[in-house]
């Protein structure tokens, strides 16, 4: 019995909840994912100090694949509940605590979702090198695209700042994304003009010659065809007929 008090009192690792200032589904949901790994990790630290005091093993406590599974699926959802919330800090820690379980150590390296979040926190980390070599590691899929493009830039724009000892203008950080391209592993490889993709321009080109003034229902169309909003629509038609003036003027 005292051998079993010792290690019940061992074996509670206290998981402080997170603060009230995240927003309120994502810290309920984050909370109750925390909860239950404490209780999964304090009833395994419990049976392993139990069976050790005994010199007996117990098979049950040793992690099952199924188990490991259900643990990376676990922590990917953690993950992304702290990245959502915006919890950077809090996140670092989370990935510096997870257990050293096979499932786990191989999903680190090769999950996309756990990735990303890895090259979140070294981007809040100033770890540029470490951000870097974690987005070429692997072919992202297109809805990790945005994000993981964002902090390319971000990074090294931040780079060019601290070697310059000053504010980037827009020339300068147009220089470094001709310096800096996105890799293959975080780009479909299709050129952007105008911060539109060139199969989107071709659409609403192909459509501005049939009319140029679209009514409500043929922009919300066209906004679902090129994954834009109708304001989007609205006013890459207005634009254009606004250059089609001019340039009429311009020849008379």
């Amino acid at each position: 019995m005292e051998n079993f008090k010792e290690a019940k009192q061992v074996a509670v690792i206290p998981i402080s909840p997170i603060s009230e200032s995240s927003s309120g589904s994502s810290s309920a949901a984050l909370n109750n994912l925390l909860l239950q790994r404490q209780n999964i990790e304090r009833i395994r630290n419990l049976g392993s100090l139990i069976a050790a005091s005994r010199g007996i093993q117990i098979p049950f406590f040793t992690p099952l694949p199924a188990q490991q599974s259900f643990a990376v699926q676990h922590v990917i959802n953690i993950c992304s509940t702290l990245e959502d919330c915006g919890d950077i800090d809090r996140l670092g820690q989370y990935l510096w605590s997870l257990p050293a379980l096979p499932a786990i150590l191989e999903a680190l390296s090769k999950n996309e979702f756990l990735i990303r979040a890895r090259a979140v926190v070294a981007f809040k980390q100033g770890n540029y090198r470490e951000l870097y070599a974690l987005i070429e590691s692997r072919r992202f899929s297109n809805i990790h695209h945005a994000k993981l493009q964002a902090l390319w830039l971000e990074a090294h724009y931040g780079e060019a700042e601290a070697a310059r000892g000053r504010p980037l203008g827009p020339v300068d950080k147009y220089r470094v994304r001709k310096k800096h391209p996105f890799p293959s592993t975080i780009w479909d490889g299709e050129q952007k003009s105008h911060c539109f993709k060139e199969r989107t321009r071709n659409t609403l080109r192909e459509s501005y010659l049939k009319d140029p003034y679209p009514n409500p229902s043929r922009k919300r169309e066209l906004a679902e065809a090129t994954a834009l909003t109708p304001t989007q629509v609205g006013n890459w038609f207005k634009n254009r007929r606004q250059r089609d003036r001019a340039a009429a003027a311009k020849h008379r």
